[in-house]
């Protein structure tokens, strides 16, 4: 209710301006529990800003209904000067009636050269896509576009409309398509992709229409529509879940190959009906994309196998223009054998600055780690590098193969390495370290290596080797589950406070039996780091008690720059004395601004709750205060 009133005066202050001196208006309402008559007042309003260039009206995740929405477009269709359109109207119940009264409006809004337009999870069906198809083709000022759509009930006539009402729009130069998670067969995406070859100078296109089902023939009727798109220079098709096969495939990388004007291409292919050959026909039609510059690729949860992925990397090595190249392939059977043979390829994109591999749950193993790392050696370019080989069957001779590797991109600055669910062990954590020392110009690093069995040499080992990387001043490392225990906490902090440039740090170490002295023992020497302004720490589960928390708010009461600390102590048998020493210390850090304590599941009576917030709210510069107790 104090919501909907606060709302109500607003309105009421928007009625009392001049309303048709607005030239520039943004109204941003979302979530406020708009319904019926506060847009009918809204619309009407609209309606005698006649003068308005610049609208923007958000009000998503309302209940304006289909009665709402309507007057809104009457409201509107009145705003004949609009060139800049952005309409937000999300999850707000419109259904086919609202959306009729908006879709009328636009044929009004002849000057528009900007909208934006997003109806996602309205229930719109076809009927109402005809209308929007029809608005459309009566803007022919249009350049830029955004349409969402996504999550309603159009199916294959509705998105011919659609594609008809483009086809009116030849101005277009940026259009953004989001018709995902409808009902949209062949047919749709073959009149769709005849409503965009009219659209000749689009030069950006961004079409979302996963999880529809378009198939083998929707597909390649897509494609040959992109084919007289020739100023195209960045597409992102995304297509996921399409129960597209072998022939769509083919069909869709010989209309790309003829785009030849494209630099930045993003292709989402993921969870349909991919086999070694389709990989092997797509990449050999990309290769022919002599001007790509940009290019990511997802192929996740398809059949490619060793093969096509070793087909993938061979034909990739042609596009020697790359400079960011980002490769999803994870669920794909590929093995230590595909690994090897996409991996080799990469030494001959010498241009490559940012990579990107995600090759989860593929049973690469030793061998597939350490030809990557081999690969890498040679990417001397990398500045921005980011591996996802979560559960793969690594040990610690292809952890240490892969750190090898890393250790000759001495131009990183950004590298993020996901590891968990391996068996890399302490040798293979302290190799990583050490390897990573050479990086001398790494300034961000995340490291997710839980579930590894490093234990407590593993973890000193690994802190050791990065005390070496003094320009490091973004860190974020996960230990969880890894049984370092408090030598393992202590050397791991004793050696990163080396690292004298951090000034934002993350570190998960949940599960680890780190212990009363361990956490003590951690925090002290997280005072060392001078730097520091931004913590967040993650010690759930660690026995660390009373007299852990205690050491650790004594520790960070030494912290004299930190200003925004999170501390997860969940489940640690910390009782009030724990509690209330830990808050007592954080009073003390004297320029602390925000703060958030997470002590579920702990030993700490109800009835000193306020007294700990009392303890913490002491502190001198504190504006954000959250603690939880309980987890309700």
């Amino acid at each position: 209710m104090i919501q909907q009133n606060k709302y109500n005066e607003e309105l009421v202050e928007f009625l009392k301006t001049p309303l048709q001196s607005h030239q520039v208006l943004h109204i941003k309402l979302n979530s406020k529990q708009i319904g019926i008559i506060s847009a009918q007042d809204l619309g009407s309003a609209l309606a005698k800003c006649i003068n308005l260039s610049n609208l923007t009206l958000e009000l998503s995740f309302n209940q304006i209904g289909a009665i709402g929405a309507s007057d809104l477009g009457y409201g509107l269709a009145k705003c004949i000067n609009l060139s800049n359109l952005t309409l937000d109207l999300r999850y707000n119940k419109i259904g086919n009636e609202g959306a009729s009264g908006l879709f009328s409006a636009l044929s009004n809004c002849i000057n528009l050269s900007n909208l934006t337009l997003n109806l996602r999870g309205n229930k719109i069906d076809d009927v109402n896509a005809l209308g929007l198809g029809y608005g459309l083709s009566k803007c022919i000022n249009l350049s830029n576009l955004t349409l969402d759509l996504c999550f309603n009930q159009i199916v294959d006539e509705g998105t011919s409309y659609l594609g008809s009402g483009l086809a009116k729009c030849i101005n277009l130069s940026n259009l953004s398509l989001l018709l995902g998670f409808n009902q949209i067969g062949p047919m749709g995406a073959l009149g769709l992709g005849s409503g965009l070859e009219k659209c000749i100078n689009l030069s950006t296109l961004t079409l979302q229409l996963g999880s529809n089902q378009i198939g083998d023939e929707g597909v390649s009727g897509l494609g040959f529509g992109l084919e007289k798109c020739i100023n195209l220079s960045n597409l992102t098709l995304q297509l996921f879940d399409n129960k597209i096969g072998t022939m769509g495939v083919s069909s869709l990388g010989s209309s790309l190959a003829k785009c030849i004007n494209l630099s930045f291409l993003t292709l989402q292919l993921g969870s349909n009906q991919i086999g070694a050959k389709d990989v092997s026909d797509l990449s050999s039609a990309l290769a022919k994309c002599t001007n790509l510059s940009n290019l990511t690729l997802d192929l996740s949860e398809n059949q490619i196998g060793a093969t096509g992925a070793s087909d993938l990397g061979s034909t990739l090595a042609n596009c020697t223009n790359l400079s960011t190249l980002i490769l999803y392939l994870y669920k794909n059977q590929i093995g230590a054998t595909g690994a090897q043979g996409l991996c080799a390829t990469l030494a001959n994109c010498t241009n490559l600055s940012i990579l990107e591999l995600n090759l989860r749950w593929n049973q690469i193993g030793d061998q597939g780690s350490s030809c990557l790392g081999s690969a890498l050696a040679n990417c001397t370019n990398l500045s921005n590098l980011t591996l996802l080989l979560i559960d793969n069957q690594i040990g610690a001779t292809g952890a240490s193969d892969l750190g090898s590797g890393l250790a000759n991109c001495t131009n990183l600055s950004i590298l993020k390495l996901y590891l968990a669910g391996n068996q890399i062990g302490a040798t293979g954590a302290s190799s990583l370290g050490s390897a990573l020392a050479n990086c001398t110009n790494l300034s961000n690093l995340t490291l997710y290596l839980h579930r590894n069995q490093i234990g407590a040499a593993g973890a000193s080992g690994l802190g050791s080797g990065l005390a070496n990387c003094s320009n490091l001043s973004n860190l974020s490392i996960d230990l969880s589950g890894n049984f370092i225990g408090a030598a393992g906490a202590s050397g791991l902090g004793s050696a990163l406070a080396n690292c004298t440039s951090i000034s934002n740090l993350l570190l998960y170490l949940n599960d680890n039996k780190i212990g009363s002295i361990g956490a003590s023992d951690l925090g002290s020497a997280l005072a060392n780091y001078t730097n520091l302004s931004d913590l967040i720490l993650y010690l759930s589960d660690n026995q660390i008690g009373d007299q852990g928390a205690s050491g650790l708010g004594i520790a960070f009461a030494n912290c004299t720059n930190l200003s925004n600390l999170t501390l997860y102590l969940r489940e640690n048998q910390i009782g009030d004395q724990g509690a209330l020493d830990l808050g007592s210390s954080l009073a003390n850090c004297t320029i602390l601004s925000n703060l958030e304590l997470h002590l579920q599941t702990n030993q700490i009576n109800e009835s000193q709750n306020l007294k700990v917030k009392c303890k913490c709210l002491k502190s001198k510069r504190l504006v954000y205060l959250k603690i939880n107790f309980s987890w309700w």
